[in-house]
């Protein structure tokens, strides 16, 4: 066993500097992870991450984390992909979270693939930590994604519908197991509670659901007007005396890239609509956002990881699901109070809210019990890396 020693380990499909608080809490909770496993060993860690690169700054810096920009000519060059997966004792792809599919495009899931292929030749052991898996609406991009995960370490899903639907398509010739999502882990600032005699309701509004999606045309399915549910919840809390509603960002665009996604330019438009709202500012990382969410007394919206922010930090939370990694994660820690918005009309998800705000201490105790189960999942994962980085090359 080499132990008492500096390993270096890669991360795919992880960031340091999205937008997207939800990928930011990923990756500094895997790493939290990664170095609790490690250090059970008695190892140091380096990181080397590889990823698309935004315009911000890094949640984390320092001398163990070296960050690559992902691009067509670093997975070609000697120096590039490969160089960095032969310096590392294992691999670890959490690829965004739910971007191991070819929903968001064959461009992103071909830089994955070949990531991960590479990784593979190089003679590096390959894992993904918890995540969605699938769905791949291809049949080439299935044949691609199956062979790879048959010859990496360990494969997690982060729910039972992705459990299943990765059995399925793979056969018993996968080690595969289930765990979810890391970014319960996330860690954060306890906030001072706020003692002013109110109720305290945070509202994540998804700027890209509320501008209409990408495409404007429904793509997620919804059967309900989300712009038009939201303001109808705004104008029902706020109107509430013992109420404070605070819109509380989680996906942030400050220079107008992609501009459709931007929560907080929903929020400050729901601000100016709704006199006495409180657009919190946005938050500069992950952490910061959970603190945010954390002050709350009721907390419902639509961004999955604001919610397991919610979640984590005790705060009764109703998800607002428009995808099927919402059910699949909540429904797989027995939290079923979640408004699919996929299957509900808007009066329906109205009133499950407005339910669940008056019946917040059931909530409360629901989300204790189910906390439970997360850090019983999370150790089978803790453990697994433990077992991967125990006889590093």
């Amino acid at each position: 066993m080499n132990a008492g020693r500096e390993i270096t380990i890669g991360l795919l499909g992880h960031t340091t500097t999205s937008s997207n608080l939800g990928i930011g809490a990923l990756t500094i909770a895997d790493m939290r992870i990664i170095k609790e496993a490690a250090s059970a060993l008695g190892h140091s860690v380096h990181f080397e991450i590889a990823a698309w690169r935004e315009p911000n700054d890094p949640y984390i810096t320092g001398d163990n984390v070296t960050y690559h920009q992902l691009s067509r000519k670093f997975l070609t060059s000697p120096g590039g992909m490969w160089a960095m997966a032969r310096r590392c004792s294992l691999m670890v792809d959490i690829c965004g979270g739910d971007s191991f599919t070819d929903l968001y495009g064959t461009k992103r899931f071909l830089y994955q693939i070949a990531a991960q292929r590479i990784t593979l030749a190089a003679g590096t052991p390959l894992g993904f930590a918890p995540q969605t898996i699938g769905p791949f609406q291809r049949t080439w991009v299935q044949k691609a994604a199956v062979g790879v995960m048959r010859k990496s370490a360990f494969v997690f899903a982060r729910d039972q519908l992705s459990t299943a639907y990765a059995a399925e398509i793979s056969g018993k010739n996968l080690n595969l197991k289930e765990a979810t999502d890391v970014a319960f882990l996330l860690p954060y600032d306890q906030p001072t509670p706020i003692k002013d005699g109110k109720v305290h309701v945070g509202i994540n509004v998804s700027g890209l659901l509320f501008s209409g999606g990408y495409t404007g045309k429904n793509e997620f399915g919804l059967k309900l007007d989300y712009a038009a549910l939201i303001r109808d919840l705004v104008s029902y809390f706020n109107g509430l005396d013992e109420c404070t509603v605070h819109l509380i960002s989680h996906v942030i665009r400050p220079d107008n890239s992609m501009a459709k996604e931007d929560d907080h330019a929903a929020a400050l438009q729901l601000a100016r609509e709704f006199e006495g709202v409180i657009a919190e500012p946005p938050a500069h990382d992950p952490g910061m956002a959970k603190s945010q969410i954390a002050a709350m007394d009721f907390f419902f919206g639509a961004r999955m990881h604001a919610c397991i922010a919610a979640f984590s930090s005790g705060v009764p939370v109703i998800p607002m699901a428009y995808s099927r990694k919402f059910i699949g994660l909540f429904g797989t820690l027995g939290y079923y109070h979640v408004a699919d918005c996929r299957q509900m009309d808007a009066m329906q998800a109205h009133k499950m809210i407005v339910d669940g705000y008056h019946n917040r201490a059931t909530l409360k105790q629901a989300v204790g019990i189910a906390l439970k189960d997360v850090d019983q999942r999370l150790e089978t994962y803790r453990d697994c890396l433990t077992t991967a980085l125990r006889n590093p090359r």
